[in-house]
Parts: C-alpha cells; structure tokens; sequence
C-alpha cells in the first residue's frame, strides 16, 4: 500500500473505494510489527481498531461518515480509552485499565478516527529524551542510534515512520514540539485551557496540555479542532467558542505578519550553529516576503527554566501522592506494615527520574522553603506571562528554535540531568504564559537530522497560528531534503 501524507489523500482513495478503513488498519499495524524495534508503541489496539474499521467503512457507504474518516491515530499512554490499558509508562499503574474514556478520545471516535495503539512516553511524561519509560527508549527512527525526545517520544516516532498517520501527546513544557522537531514532524501545543484534560494522568496540572503530532499542518488544524472546546469533565478549559481551524487555514495566506525573536534565544551560546543559521535565514527571508520581524528584549531567559521544574515538580509532587499502593498503584510484594506499604511501594513503583521530582517537589512545598521557592517561581510565571503578552501587544507572533539542536545520541545524556532539563529553553515559555506554540519542520543539520523552527502567539490564537504556520511551511519547508535523510 502506498504511504499518505494526510488525511484529504486517505479520505479521497476511500470515498473511490481503491482503500478501506480496515486495509488501512491492517497496513499500520504490519508497519508497526515490523518496526517494533523503534519501541515506539507499548500496545496495539488491535480488536478495537479493527472493529472500528469496520463501522466507519459501513458509515462511508452510507455517506454518513465524520471528518475524521480514515484518520488513523494513535494516542500517548497518559490518556485514558474505556476498556484499554495505560500505564503513563511506568511499572506504577502497570496492568491498569481505564474506566472511561478522556474527552479526547470520545472526540475522536466520535468522528469515526480510528486509534490503533498506545504509545511509549517518559514515565509519567517526565523527560526530555524518552528513556525514563518503564518499558525502554524509543529510538528516532530517522536515526536509531538517536533519542526521539520526550517526554511524547513515542507519539512522535509513530508518525514519523508512518505507523500511523497522526498522534496525540501532552505538553508541560514542550513535550510535543521537541520530539516534533527530533523527528520532522509538525507538533503542535494548544493553548492552556483550550483542550479538556479530562482523562490525562496529570503531571503538572497548570501546564498539561494535549495536542497534536501530524505530517502537515492541515491535519493539525482539524484534529485540534474537533478535540478543543467546553468541556463539564474540565473546570480549567475555556468555553471560548472553536474557530473554524480547518476550513479557514488559508486565512492569513497573504497578509503580512509582525513577528518578534529574541536575540538571547536565536544567539544562547548553547545553540548549534547551524540551527542559528536557519533561524536567521527564515528570520531574513521572512523580512523578504514583506513580513515585519524585529528583534525583541526578553529578560528572563535564564529564569524560564528552574521556574518551570519549580513549579512543575511541586505539582508533580502533589500529583503523585495518590500513587501509594493503598489508594492506587502498584503495591510492593516486600511489605511487611503500613509504613513498609508506602515506602516500598512508592520506591519500586516509580522510577528514578519521577522519585527525583517528587523530592524535588516535595523540598520546595516545605514549609521551610515554600516563599523561597513556590512563591517566588509563582511571581516569576507572572513577570514571563506579563512580558510575553505585552510582546503580542505590538506583534502577531514570535519565533524561535523549537531545539538548541537536533537529536542526540542514546544515553549521552542519561546522567547530567541539568544538561537534560536544559532541552526545554526553547519551549518552556509557552507553557508558562499558557500560550500557543508550533514546531515546524523547517530544518535539517548536517548530520541529516531535522530540527524544528518554533512559532508561538497570543492565547486562544490557534487559527491564526495554523494559518501562517501553513503559509510558512509553504514557503521554507525542507521537504526534499528530509525525505533524501
């Protein structure tokens, strides 16, 4: 079967029946069995998707189908499906199968995608790497030797080595567009509040967010579009009503956008040089396309980060309590009385970035260092969302690398956990302001490795964003060169 690269090419082969719904499913899942060594996937839904299949090819006939017709997903595995299992990838919620399904998911079924499997993530989505997983690393599969990034490695390497056309993942703090732009795939963060988290194991509640891995921009649009919205489950999602995402993507295709970078950002000595240089030449080609691109102040840089695992690991902190071997979780087999229950379970059940957060978490909600450490990173969040929103006052956008570089090598990282945290300089700053933000593919090292070119606008902006990010991956997309990688 040939490879699609989006779904208006799958939904048109199945409206002339060269294809069905369950040739389809049976393609993606040969195609996973035969790249199981990528580790992306830690189970297939097999039955499932095959009785799907069968429902959406009958709805077809009957001119009855939903947007989403053929769109083969699959799903991080931190987000709920009655009747299937997940486990955050972690041997704490091994064996657990959820009770209902996310709202995302119903969402999804609901216009007849199909979901074929779970996919491997950082434990707990803890990790910029993707080998804090209970059930082992997923590799790149555009590099084997390489990480895929975290923590939804495995959502990402799903749809880059089409063993499905979509994903979705979770993003605290660029979960989604750094393994996007490891892997060339567009990621895409909604904005806080935009999405129900309704059904996702949390992680840091004020961050979480779902969204999208896809081969095109498109296909991003009308996911997002069909899982965002007012939700009862979710008191923090907005009841903003859902712009036409899709149907309006080529609303900006000619207007003339005011964008802003940072030179702190394009110019951070961490950079590699070459993803500098593609920055600049997108930065320049953009002024030559009649856009206005201005560099902007941003003083904060060097906070973004220890705010954000400040507060992320406080609310990871408070999170995970619940997974105790008494309330939920995996209980230890050693235990000898309450006390050993807690110690061991808690101990065996997690691993050892997640227990390094929680302590982390734990140290800075004590009472001796809570106004030193929770309250000031509080304060802090406020002057990064302040200063973000008031470069939106005078811009339409900001645009940034996703990644100081492109992907590493397996395990040369695994050790030097600031080295590791610093993977999210880039993309940090939407999920502290709560704003939107997308990595594209836009560019390639010499090492014949993507990286991604990030563009980050104004909360509830999600048209605007998919619009221009369209006409940009239009303009400066490196398609060729990445499908010759």
């Amino acid at each position: 079967m040939k490879g699609f690269t989006s779904l208006k090419n799958i939904q048109k082969d199945l409206q002339s029946y060269t294809v069905t719904c369950v040739e389809l499913v049976e393609h993606y899942l040969d195609r996973i069995k035969d790249q199981k060594d990528i580790n992306a996937f830690v189970e297939t839904f097999d039955v499932s998707a095959s009785a799907q299949a069968v429902l959406v090819d009958a709805k077809i006939k009957e001119g009855k189908a939903g947007v989403l017709a053929g769109l083969i997903i699959s799903i991080k595995d931190n987000i709920c499906y009655e009747g299937h299992k997940l486990s955050a990838s972690s041997k704490m919620l091994e064996g657990f199968e959820s009770l209902y399904s996310s709202t995302v998911v119903e969402r999804l079924l609901k216009e007849d995608a199909i979901i074929i499997g779970r996919t491997n993530c950082d434990e707990f989505a803890m990790g910029s790497s993707n080998e804090t997983s209970f059930y082992g690393p997923v590799k790149n599969p555009l590099d084997k030797n390489k990480v895929a990034g975290g923590s939804s490695g495995g959502a990402a390497a799903s749809v880059a080595a089409d063993l499905c056309m979509a994903a979705l993942g979770s993003d605290t703090g660029g979960s989604i567009r750094q393994p996007a732009s490891f892997t060339g795939t567009v990621g895409l963060k909604p904005t806080y509040g935009r999405v129900s988290r309704h059904g996702l194991i949390a992680f840091g509640s004020s961050f979480d967010q779902i969204g999208t891995f896809t081969k095109n921009v498109d296909d991003a649009a009308l996911i997002t579009e069909v899982i965002a919205g007012k939700d009862e489950f979710d008191s923090t999602v907005s009841r903003k009503e859902v712009e036409p995402y899709f149907e309006e993507i080529d609303s900006q295709k000619d207007k003339k956008q005011r964008i802003a970078y940072f030179d702190c950002y394009v110019n951070h000595k961490a950079i590699d040089p070459e993803v500098r240089k593609r920055t600049i030449e997108i930065i320049e080609k953009l002024r030559l396309e009649g856009h206005q691109v201005d560099e902007v102040k941003f003083d904060y840089l060097d906070q973004i980060v220890p705010t954000y695992y400040v507060l992320t690991t406080a609310e990871a902190s408070s999170n995970l309590a619940r997974y105790d071997g008494i309330h939920f979780g995996y209980r230890s087999t050693n235990a000898t009385d309450l006390e050993s229950t807690y110690v061991k379970s808690r101990s065996e059940g997690f691993g050892r970035e997640v227990k390094r957060r929680i302590m982390l978490g734990t140290y800075v909600l004590s009472a001796g260092y809570y106004d030193a450490y929770y309250t000031k990173a509080q304060k802090v969040r406020r002057l990064v969302r302040d200063c973000t929103n008031e470069v939106f006052e005078n811009y339409d956008f900001i645009i940034s690398p996703t990644s100081p570089h492109t992907a590493f090598d397996l395990n040369a990282q695994k050790d030097d956990q600031i080295k590791m945290y610093l993977e999210d300089i880039y993309t940090v700053q939407a999920n502290l302001a709560g704003i939107p933000a997308i990595s594209l593919p836009l560019g390639i090292g010499s090492d014949k490795m993507p990286f991604g070119i990030q563009l980050m606008t104004s909360a509830f902006n999600e048209k605007k964003l998919l619009s221009f990010s369209k006409q940009v991956v239009n303009k400066f997309a490196l398609t060729s060169e990445l499908e010759k990688a």
